[in-house]
């Protein structure tokens, strides 16, 4: 994928700020993610522009985040992920690089199906977080959790769109990179992840359907499992087997496509 080929297709798109996306900041809602390769990418921004806008910050479309994963000794979160648990949750810190913000996240998915999210303006200082970030979690968390501590960290590139008509935001992540507190690190440069965030499920969305009409379904996919398989001596990956097929099967199309 040319980088120069997506941020022209970008400036394409009109832009919209920091306070408007307060309208849209669905901490409430269900969402639908979308693996696939890298190279699509243009093509899926070129189908979409008249229908979305694009988040702009001082004149820039494309964010790198970094994001630490915290867990217990026992790996109670990835665990819950692996398996499928509803009422599940996970807690990271998010770094916006582009404005050096920091912040403690929690994400639950329901027994509906529906994540909500909390989060707080925090930075992990060590590998363990500080007494009012505890408090925090203790806050939205129903359950003791001994020990909290950094796992893994990943690092991405972000575009953010918002739908012009419909009240949605989607994300693309691409460029990711994984790696683990002993020093281990892997990389997906030729996948791209979608993430469709919107109050309810809808077949109204244009980017629903313009996935659907290249042939890109929806599916299950976390950073975090993903990341912590490729990098950490896990537990249970062969749960994850259908997922590590999948970016075994989109790195095999990205290379013949590029003619590697």
């Amino acid at each position: 994928m040319c980088n120069s080929e997506v941020h022209n297709l970008l400036y394409s798109y009109i832009p919209v700020g920091l306070d408007e996306m307060d309208e849209v900041r669905l901490m409430n809602r269900v969402e639908s993610k979308y693996v696939f390769s890298v190279r699509k990418l243009p093509d899926l921004l070129d189908h979409l522009s008249g229908s979305y806008k694009v988040l702009q910050i001082d004149n820039m479309r494309v964010f790198p985040y970094s994001t630490t994963y915290l867990d217990t000794p026992d790996l109670l979160f990835y665990m819950q992920h692996v398996r499928g648990n509803l009422n599940r949750h996970k807690i990271r810190y998010r770094r916006y690089e582009s404005t050096g913000l920091s912040f403690l996240e929690i994400k639950k998915k329901t027994n509906k199906n529906r994540t909500i999210k909390w989060r707080i303006e925090n930075r992990l200082n060590a590998i363990i977080p500080d007494e009012y970030a505890i408090a925090f979690i203790k806050k939205h968390v129903p359950y003791e959790l001994p020990d909290l501590r950094t796992v893994l960290q990943s690092g991405f590139m972000r575009i953010t769109l918002v739908g012009k008509e419909v009240k949605e935001r989607i994300t693309l992540d691409y460029n990711l990179s994984f790696s683990s507190t002993e020093g281990k690190s892997s990389g997906l440069p030729f996948l791209a992840i979608a993430e469709l965030k919107r109050e309810k499920y809808s077949g109204q969305s244009p980017f629903g359907i313009v996935m659907k009409t290249i042939g890109i379904q929806p599916g299950r996919f976390s950073k975090y499992c993903i990341g912590s398989a490729l990098t950490v001596d896990m537990p249970r990956t062969n749960l994850l087997k259908p997922k590590l097929l999948l970016i075994n099967k989109i790195e095999h199309e990205y290379l013949n496509s590029t003619g590697t």
